[in-house]
């Protein structure tokens, strides 16, 4: 897959070493010359293009023309809506995902801005702080859809609803299945009849909507 990254910061950075180690074809755009030299320390020249994102000629002399993926992840949310725009409605790249910088710009990262994925990194965090705040132990190993659907791990606490029954027993949130069972170190592969015990490591893939009754079922009562 070709990706090209316009923005060649931090998370530039390690997006482009992530998807290169993947087998993926990258290149990333960048005016700066300090962030140039440190990304010609951590990646191929070739990879590497000097220049302004929002510039049409920098970007198909970039290859956008024949990307599957842009991601527009500068720091500054005026030009990674510019970059989109332009990907979207000039070049129709099929898919193109965007930093915001500032929630209070989250409301213009929309498809009509020629955004699919709009990653806003400060409510990010916050929702998961607000979620360890409110879930005890359970954590989010990996959202899918859209952050519809997550795969997730809790050990089950001594009080837990769950302890001492068997899988079968359990009325499970709709749209819960769970995938493994770790149990002092083993895999155990989840039937009907296996019972949880407390402190088993449970991973299973739930809806985010159902994500707290699974909680209530695994974690302290």
């Amino acid at each position: 897959m070709f990706v090209l990254i316009v923005g060649g910061g931090k998370i530039g950075s390690h997006l482009a070493t992530l998807l290169l180690e993947e087998g993926h074809i990258i290149r990333v755009i960048d005016p700066r010359p300090d962030v140039l030299t440190k990304l010609h320390r951590e990646l191929p020249a070739e990879m590497i293009h000097p220049g302004d994102g929002t510039d049409p000629a920098r970007l198909e002399q970039s290859g956008i023309r024949k990307a599957h993926v842009l991601a527009a992840v500068t720091g500054d949310d005026d030009t990674n809506l510019v970059v989109t725009t332009l990907a979207r409605f000039e070049y129709s790249v099929p898919r193109i995902i965007a930093r915001v910088n500032n929630p209070r710009n989250a409301w213009l990262f929309t498809p009509e801005m020629g955004v699919d994925v709009a990653l806003n990194q400060a409510d990010l965090i916050a929702k998961m702080i607000a979620e360890e705040m409110s879930l005890g132990d359970m954590m989010t190993l990996l959202k899918l859809r859209k952050g519809e659907v997550e795969i997730v791990e809790e050990k089950i606490a001594e009080t837990a609803a769950a302890n001492g029954k068997a899988i079968k027993d359990i009325q499970w949130p709709e749209g819960c299945t769970l995938a493994a069972v770790i149990r002092k170190g083993e895999v155990i592969t989840p039937r009907g009849d296996t019972v949880l015990h407390a402190y088993d490591e449970v991973l299973a893939v739930v809806r985010t909507a159902q994500r707290e009754a699974l909680a209530a079922l695994l974690g302290r009562s």
